[in-house]
């Protein structure tokens, strides 16, 4: 993302525009994949409002952060922390441009990234930097919509990522685990 991608999401959020819910067969997958956090670190990146990062560190028992570009985003994840005890920390940050010695950690067991991938504008410079983030034996949680899922006449058919982008995405990792849900496709990568 850029300084202009930032740009163009505050509006929305702070809009109140809203985006695809979790639902219990996505968070089935992750829990799957990721396992228990055991307050190991999590960063979720593009958190929006923040259900993701809250489900990581409440369900799953990581210690998230969770970061977006929009100032509004965070602002409505960190309204919605009301549970007992510490939610996740919340940072208003670029991952694509920001320093990444402001996150809290310089590792992280799981990355998460739902519904971001397809507008990563230098998708190979952001898979580096997740490869740099991630620690060993750790686990990039992907969920991306699939180009050509929707009906042809469907405004948003173009929507999803292409099977090119979807390769740029796979490369380099020992271990590829794909789950499809309707148009979107979960990816697990491990190193």
């Amino acid at each position: 993302m850029t300084t202009d991608t930032a740009a163009y999401w505050e509006p929305l959020w702070a809009e109140g525009r809203r985006y695809r819910q979790l639902n219990d067969a996505e968070t089935q997958l992750l829990d799957e994949h990721l396992g228990p956090g055991c307050a190991r670190p999590a960063l979720d990146i593009g958190c929006g409002d923040g259900a993701l990062a809250r489900h990581l560190h409440r369900e799953l028992g990581y210690r998230t952060t969770g970061v977006d570009c929009s100032p509004s985003a965070i602002a409505l994840a960190a309204s919605q922390d009301t549970g007992p005890g510490l939610g996740p920390v919340w940072k208003c940050l670029d991952i694509t441009a920001d320093d990444l010695s402001a996150l809290p950690d310089p590792a992280y067991a799981a990355i998460t990234c739902r519904l971001v991938y397809r507008w990563m504008d230098d998708k190979p410079a952001f898979v580096d930097r997740i490869h740099r983030l991630l620690a060993p034996g750790g686990t990039f949680w992907v969920v991306t919509e699939v180009a050509g899922r929707r009906a042809a006449t469907h405004p948003l058919q173009d929507l999803g990522i292409t099977p090119e982008e979807s390769e740029v995405l796979t490369a380099g990792w020992s271990v590829v685990r794909t789950a499809d849900l309707d148009v979107l496709r979960c990816y697990a990568l491990r190193p």
